[in-house]
């Protein structure tokens, strides 16, 4: 690959493949390139143009500056709450969001009582062109405290062990993050060593806003109407809960809420919750012979009795479903277990039900006198069955991400977003990457070097939809 400090006789485009090379230049030697052919822009093909246009050559970033504010605002969400949002304190980002957005220009931002931020990057064009949201949350996962980060930029990563300091037992390793090996030479961004990170997803939250940056103070950037949302609770599986779909007022959408630079997601789960309740038979213990029936005993032989080589999370992989009990609760005289059920064929979450009814009516057999019920709630549906309705959405995001000089890297999502739930009410949504990194954990990194790379994909995808958009009148 030629470097883009090296002189111009060899950025001369007789030495390179006119699109892979250039794609691996910076802007500067483009446009040396394009000089040194003697031709003028409007003579390269357009497909080679959108590369070499210098968009991001004078641009300084914000959204690591923006990172490294938001993950020191504590904005845990609680699965144990009842209320919208599940914790007051998530509103403080969300604030902090709408004043910025205000600032750069987008005069609509506004959070409502719920804690959701909407806001319009208004069309600059005269082309008809679908409005497109870009999505992140706001909240972080209550796997790991989420007060008190304290981020610490590493610069240049020269591919060593990374010790955090306030745990030193906490040590960031290539043997155990293969992908570290890609970062030599980024800044990357840890928390301290006691706190997640928070990048899930405060990484997307600040590329949206540098994105909005970009886009408010570059008018020859052409693109139609663009929503901005920011939710809440994303974590605890109720982020979309009290989206107004018709304040959101977006034809499609897309979520950065992903891993690796370069990856898009367009396929999750399919995902039931069930829910077990057993009722046994109390009596005074003292007298209990032949007539108490313990419910936390029935119960934890229904545990028993669930698959330990199959069927579960710690056995699956790749497109495999599985059960997952994830809570227990009861006295002698009830019990109750959680379970969640998960395939990327939603016919495939039936069997696994019926597959469980099968466990649990085999254990009551020998309760006779002990009943039972359960109950399964739809959680959320594979997005690639609205998504293939639609295949412009996840066709222009690979054309960013190939635009932005990245490798395409099609996921599946061993879990749900928020675009699962909103393909479903409306607004096709895939999944970009924002350059997430060991989440939930006290390990969690991001380099800033895949944060821009974001932005420039989000930049390009807002183009490609005002590109292809028709000529009004």
């Amino acid at each position: 690959m030629l470097s883009s400090d090296k002189n111009v006789q060899e950025c001369d485009a007789t030495k390179v493949q006119w699109i892979d090379e250039l794609l691996a230049h910076k802007n500067d030697c483009a446009e040396r390139v394009i000089k040194s052919l003697k031709v003028s822009p409007a003579q390269v093909p357009f497909r080679d143009r959108v590369y070499l246009w210098p968009m991001f050559a004078n641009y300084t970033f914000t959204a690591a500056d923006r990172f490294l504010r938001y993950v020191q605002i504590d904005t845990q969400s609680n699965p144990l709450s009842g209320t919208q949002p599940t914790s007051e304190k998530q509103k403080d980002l969300s604030r902090l969001l709408v004043d910025e957005l205000k600032a750069m220009g987008l005069a609509d931002a506004e959070i409502d009582e719920w804690g959701y931020v909407y806001a319009t990057i208004p069309s600059n064009t005269n082309k008809d062109v679908p409005t497109i949201c870009f999505c992140a949350h706001v909240d972080t996962a209550p796997d790991a405290s989420g007060s008190g980060v304290k981020p610490i930029l590493h610069k240049s990563y020269n591919g060593e062990d990374i010790v955090l300091p306030d745990d030193k037992t906490q040590v960031l390793r290539k043997a155990d993050f293969p992908y570290l090996e890609r970062l030599i030479g980024h800044d990357i961004i840890t928390a301290s060593g006691t706190t997640l990170l928070g990048s899930d997803d405060k990484a997307g939250v600040a590329e949206i806003m540098d994105a909005a940056n970009f886009l408010m103070t570059h008018p020859d950037a052409k693109h139609g109407k663009i929503r901005l949302l920011f939710t809440p609770d994303e974590e605890v599986g109720k982020g979309t809960a009290k989206v107004d779909m018709k304040k959101l007022d977006a034809h499609f959408g897309y979520t950065l809420d992903g891993g690796d630079a370069g990856s898009l997601e367009d396929e999750t789960f399919s995902a039931d919750g069930v829910q077990l309740i057993i009722h046994g038979v109390i009596t005074h213990p003292g007298y209990a012979k032949d007539k108490m029936v313990n419910a936390l005993k029935i119960a934890g032989d229904v545990l028993a009795s669930l698959p330990r080589a199959e069927l579960s999370p710690e056995t699956t992989e790749s497109k495999q479903g599985f059960i997952h009990p994830v809570r227990v609760d009861g006295i002698a005289e009830k019990a109750t277990i959680d379970f969640i059920v998960r395939d990327f064929v939603t016919d495939g979450l039936k069997k696994k039900e019926d597959f469980l009814l099968g466990i649990v009516e085999m254990v009551m057999e020998n309760y006779p006198a002990a009943k039972f019920e359960l109950a399964v709630t739809e959680q959320y549906r594979n997005m690639k069955e609205v998504l293939d309705q639609h295949p412009q959405v996840v066709n222009f995001a690979k054309e960013a991400i190939e635009r932005s000089g990245l490798k395409l890297k099609m996921e599946s999502i061993r879990g749900g977003t928020d675009g699962s739930r909103l393909s479903f009410m409306g607004l096709p949504c895939p999944n970009l990457f924002a350059g997430e990194q060991a989440i939930h954990s006290k390990l969690e990194f991001i380099s800033v070097q895949d944060m821009n790379k974001a932005v420039e994909t989000i930049v390009h995808l807002a183009m490609i939809w005002e590109e292809k958009g028709e000529q009004k009148g």
